[in-house]
């Protein structure tokens, strides 16, 4: 139990904002305080939803600024970070020390929610040592308190393998309840293969299969620019005709990047009701532009952010991301305002998580929030101190993160683990 007073501003959701207090009860967002609840003064600051992150690679958190890696052709990066995990050896250890060193950053920087887009298998025909990655990170989120959306992806995988592995990943991790999601709502699997550039027919169907048996949510990514030429190559159209024709361009799925979109594809999107995520500081270091996010949300698409891993962008602060969405969108469309970025950064990721209960702090939402600290130097001058929140203080972390109702950020220190022991650990794995 717990209450926050004395905010200067509460940033309910998109379009709501208030003062006041936060009142937290078993987990959630009620209307009332509860009796003995722990106060938690927040004067001089900003209470926001937690971030959502929903795309990422916590796996590359251990291989981040790799020599060859920055400002090269995807087929060249590609190899590169491959023979850097080969020589590590991806297992579950691997797995969870990168994933607690990068969860622990997500929530240092406010994110509350990380949906990990795991593409590196052994190709084991058993699916234990699949398991014991998938195991490896979500033991690792446990740990840390964070909330965590396990995406058992694919990348040129053997597709029968793949489908059995995702069939046990869900079994180990959530069970098989309908819908892939813990009974505490901490734990969530879903499937994605890489992209049309890496995986074929059989494993979009397949997995495909698996989603629909348990009503589990199927992520992937899609139009980047290399997608799009190796699409052209291999079967002579684009990347949307392809997962259209393969049922992955549909309600339960939302597709990363999306960089090269004709505005005829944009409504193609908004058509089918898949939801779209936006990982700009990924997109342009790779060269692959600026997707136009704004016509999408313009036309109904629920548009979320994404980081994307190490291997590109080598931060987890989504909010440093939300700014430089803000700061690009004018070059392929209409501005975006702070607040329309925020509700990406938080609504808009969990909404294609198919999460209504995260993203928001409207009565009965899960418990999940930031508080940002406004009255410092960084913030004199700031007429309005929620757009401020991403004008303004570019490395800004919050002072305090609740997830589930539990304080895991206390005055900008995390509280489940001790960082130097995350750190050491991740470099004593790697040989470092």
């Amino acid at each position: 139990m717990l209450t926050l007073t004395g905010a200067r501003a509460v940033l309910v959701d998109t379009g709501t904002e208030r003062v006041g207090d936060v009142h937290v009860t078993a987990g959630a967002i009620t209307a009332e305080a509860a009796p003995g609840a722990e106060i938690l003064h927040v004067s001089g600051c900003v209470v926001t939803p937690g971030l959502v992150n929903a795309h990422h690679h916590l796996l590359q958190t251990g291989f981040r600024t790799l020599p060859g890696t920055r400002g090269v052709p995807m087929a060249q990066w590609l190899p590169t970070m491959a023979a850097a995990y080969m020589r590590a050896g991806v297992d579950g250890e691997l797995s969870g020390a990168a994933a607690a060193a990068g969860l622990a950053e997500s929530l240092l920087c406010g994110v509350t929610t990380v949906a990990d887009h795991h593409l590196t298998w052994p190709g084991a025909a058993s699916p234990e040592p699949s398991v014991a990655i998938a195991r490896g990170t979500a033991q690792a989120a446990a740990r840390l308190g964070a909330r965590l959306v396990f995406v058992r992806g694919t990348a040129r995988d053997d597709p029968e393998q793949a489908a059995a592995s995702a069939e046990a990943v869900l079994a180990a991790l959530v069970g098989a309840s309908h819908g892939g999601v813990s009974a505490d709502g901490m734990l969530q699997v879903a499937v994605g293969p890489a992209g049309v550039h890496s995986d074929g027919p059989e494993t979009f169907r397949l997995l495909g299969e698996v989603a629909a048996r348990h009503g589990l949510r199927r992520r992937t990514q899609a139009n980047e620019q290399v997608d799009v030429a190796a699409a052209m190559e291999r079967y002579g159209r684009r990347p949307l005709d392809l997962l259209e024709e393969w049922g992955w361009l549909a309600p339960d799925v939302t597709l990363a990047h999306l960089c090269a979109l004709t505005p005829a594809e944009v409504d193609r999107v908004a058509a089918s009701g898949a939801s779209a995520t936006h990982a700009p500081a990924c997109d342009l270091p790779m060269g692959w532009g600026v997707a136009p996010v704004a016509a999408l949300a313009d036309r109904g698409v629920a548009v979320g952010l994404g980081t994307s891993g190490g291997g590109s962008n080598d931060a987890g602060h989504l909010l440093c991301d939300a700014r430089l969405a803000m700061q690009v969108a004018p070059l392929v469309g209409r501005p975006l305002t702070a607040r329309e970025v925020l509700g990406m950064a938080t609504a808009g990721s969990a909404s294609g998580l198919g999460r209504p209960e995260l993203g928001h702090l409207r009565p009965g939402a899960a418990a999940d929030l930031c508080v940002w600290d406004v009255s410092g130097v960084a913030d004199a001058g700031v007429a309005d101190p929620v757009a401020g929140l991403l004008w303004a203080a570019p490395g800004r972390r919050p002072r305090h993160v609740v997830v589930g109702g539990r304080v895991v950020v206390r005055d900008f220190v995390l509280q489940t683990a001790d960082e130097a022991d995350v750190v050491d650990a991740l470099h004593r794995r790697l040989g470092r």
